[in-house]
């Protein structure tokens, strides 16, 4: 069985930011599951036309590694017009650790 330390590993957060219009969560969606990447939590919201979503992730079964994955991302943030971040969950936790 994986500790918390192994999962958190093969785990990250993406966040999605930009105006809203239809689609986004889709293409994301979509370019995740290309890859065999599996959305373990996911929360949207948007606030006065400003679209906001955060993912929780699970790499583990990735077909690409996470540098690839991250380009890949970066193309499709281009593409639909909105900032896409993909940190690791642990670089993540300990960034925002309190």
């Amino acid at each position: 069985m994986a500790t918390a330390n192994e999962e958190s590993k093969s785990r990250a957060i993406i966040t999605v930011l930009g105006s809203d219009r239809s689609g986004i969560v889709a293409e994301v969606a979509g370019t995740l599951a290309e890859h065999d990447a599996n959305i373990l939590d996911i929360s949207q919201t948007i606030l006065q036309g400003i679209f906001t979503m955060t993912m929780l992730v699970d790499l583990s079964g990735s077909d690409v590694e996470f540098a690839q994955l991250q380009d890949k991302l970066q193309e499709l943030s281009g593409r639909l017009g909105v900032q896409i971040t993909m940190q690791r969950e642990e670089v993540f936790n300990f960034m925002y650790r309190l």
